[in-house]
């Protein structure tokens, strides 16, 4: 397997290993699916085209700050922004909770940006607050707060969304 073999079937590894989660977060930040899918699809176009990810020290932290300046790169290109629509598939885990997962999406949305995306990179990027902290700019300390006061928040949402859903019976 010469060189080029090597790297496309690197990037292939890494494209079905944090694949779904890099969708997610992009789709947290642009809230629109198919401008994140386009996003995700155009940071392993260029790896591909590139060839080499050798470079990269943490290759699943540099994937997700690729991603994110995607985004962040076709959000200044685009004038528009279409929310994401409450009944659209955002993730498909097995045996679905419908409502918590549509409860859970609500609380998500309202967190502020930051604390959004620390939540989404951590829980689902898997990433550390480490890894987060150098992807955004901020400080180890900012990162684990962010997620700290989210946590909090989600809580206090979804438990108030328990407690109505109880008081409604």
């Amino acid at each position: 397997m010469d060189r080029i073999e090597r790297n496309l079937a690197e990037i292939e590894f890494l494209y079905r290993q944090h694949g779904a989660a890099l969708l997610l977060f992009a789709s947290a930040i642009v809230g629109e699916r198919a401008r994140a899918q386009d996003a995700v699809h155009q940071v392993f176009l260029k790896l591909i085209e590139n060839g080499n990810l050798s470079r990269a020290a943490d290759k699943k932290a540099y994937l997700f700050a690729c991603v994110r300046n995607a985004v962040l790169n076709e959000r200044k290109v685009q004038d528009r922004h279409e929310p994401l629509e409450t009944d659209s598939a955002w993730f498909t885990p097995p045996n679905t909770d419908v409502t918590g997962e549509r409860n859970l999406r609500r609380a998500l949305a309202v967190l502020p940006d930051d604390q959004r995306e620390v939540v989404i990179l951590h829980i689902w990027g898997e990433l550390t607050f480490l890894q987060i902290a150098d992807l955004l700019s901020i400080s180890l300390n900012t990162a684990a707060s962010r997620y700290r006061y989210a946590l909090a928040k989600l809580r206090d949402s979804m438990s108030a969304k328990e407690n109505s859903c109880a008081d409604s019976r």
